[in-house]
């Protein structure tokens, strides 16, 4: 009997075997704004990182394991975002933390990366206090373009207009928007120090009522506007600025650089988007000219991913983000957020709009946008970014 019993327990053990040595996933919190006006980028943003998760495993993973994300609602709040990086870590166990939509989010949670010991890529956030030397540590990496670079494309775009010499700007009243403004008038100061600004407004983020700050600015009568309003913010700006006439006001010399120009924004528009301002995208989507062919297969395998008509302009910043975290592991081989790290540092790898590398001094990459006038094309029912122009050509003087 004793004998059958231990024979029973082998057979069991071993039935039992593959299921206990199977390698776990890899696991990766991913806090990201799903509800509320700034989802309009946050859900495209987590879309296009479970895509570049779906293609690594179709590979076999990484390092022998899969890939798993742990998508969470950070709300655009930053104590929701810490709140549920917290949860992600302790109670959920993940390896690595990605995400986070707004450079409110991004510094906190980078703060409990340190904290952790745990690499958080940040695939968005452009405020340079996430990265600067105050503030860089180990674990945090960027993605995104920075407020400098931001500043200074959008700087370049309004010195090529001569008879532009009074300015205003209008930007969200948080580290982002301020650090936006000051990189885009420091940049422009010294293009064009003719030019001057005669107006800044700051609404908060989720302003719900911009008339009083539309019709402020338009008493100042400027020659032409700069911009760091985005998502829903835009949206909801644009459709009160219109009947008022603020874009004919200034002939549409309006310059946003808040990712106005992507095709999500456009759609969430549609017939209301104020044609002839000028707008940018980390992907253009719809490309005219020498499109890489690359870009072309991604777009269309994110067409299908996402079962879109057409595909999003921030789906690309969240699955760049994976692919990078991925050759951060696999150049360490391990999981270990120490050996991640020093991977990751000076990394260079490759996505369908060119190599990214990350900096060794900021562990930021030099991600310029494409700006363009936003135009109507034929058969296309929402604004496009016309000839898209990469800019700027290389990181400010002061990185």
């Amino acid at each position: 009997m004793y004998r059958r019993y231990c024979l029973a327990l082998a057979f069991a053990a071993a039935a039992m075997w593959p299921a206990a040595s199977k390698a776990a996933d890899i696991k990766i919190g991913f806090p990201i704004p799903l509800s509320g006006p700034t989802a309009v980028y946050g859900k495209p943003v987590l879309a296009g990182a479970q895509m570049a998760v779906a293609e690594i495993n179709a590979k076999g993973g990484v390092l022998g394991r899969k890939l798993e994300i742990l998508p969470r609602d950070s709300k655009a709040n930053a104590d929701e975002a810490v709140r549920l990086s917290r949860e992600l870590i302790i109670k959920d166990g993940v390896d690595f933390l990605v995400g986070t939509l707004t450079s409110a989010e991004a510094p906190a949670v980078s703060t409990v990366a340190k904290e952790n010991k745990i690499v958080f890529i940040a695939p968005t956030s452009k405020s340079t206090i996430l990265t600067d030397a105050q503030h860089i540590h180990p674990y945090i990496f960027r993605v995104a373009s920075n407020t400098d670079v931001e500043g200074l494309a959008g700087a370049t775009l309004m010195a090529r207009w001569k008879d532009v010499k009074t300015v205003a700007t209008i930007a969200p009243d948080y580290a982002y928007g301020r650090d936006s403004m000051a990189a885009f008038i420091k940049a422009l100061k010294k293009m064009r120090p003719d030019i001057q600004i005669v107006d800044q407004q700051w609404p908060k983020l989720g302003e719900p009522d911009f008339t009083s700050f539309i019709t402020a600015q338009m008493g100042k009568k400027p020659d032409a506007i700069y911009s760091a309003l985005f998502a829903g913010d835009f949206v909801t700006f644009t459709k009160e600025a219109t009947p008022l006439g603020y874009f004919k006001a200034i002939n549409n010399r309006f310059i946003d650089g808040a990712e106005i120009g992507t095709t999500d924004e456009a759609q969430a528009l549609g017939k209301d988007y104020p044609y002839g301002v000028i707008g940018d995208s980390y992907d253009p989507v719809l490309w005219t000219g020498n499109e890489p062919p690359v870009h072309k297969t991604f777009i269309e395998d994110l067409k299908k991913f996402t079962h879109a008509q057409y595909a999003s302009g921030w789906s690309i910043v969240g699955y760049q983000s994976i692919y990078a975290l991925a050759a951060g592991i696999t150049k360490a081989g391990s999981t270990n957020s120490d050996a991640v790290s020093k991977a990751l540092t000076g990394l260079t790898w490759d996505t369908p709009v060119g190599p990214r590398t990350f900096s060794v001094k900021s562990h930021e990459t030099f991600a310029p946008e494409y700006w363009g006038e936003m135009i109507k094309e034929p058969g296309i029912p929402f604004a496009v970014i016309n000839n898209p122009e990469l800019l700027p050509k290389s990181f400010p003087a002061t990185n």
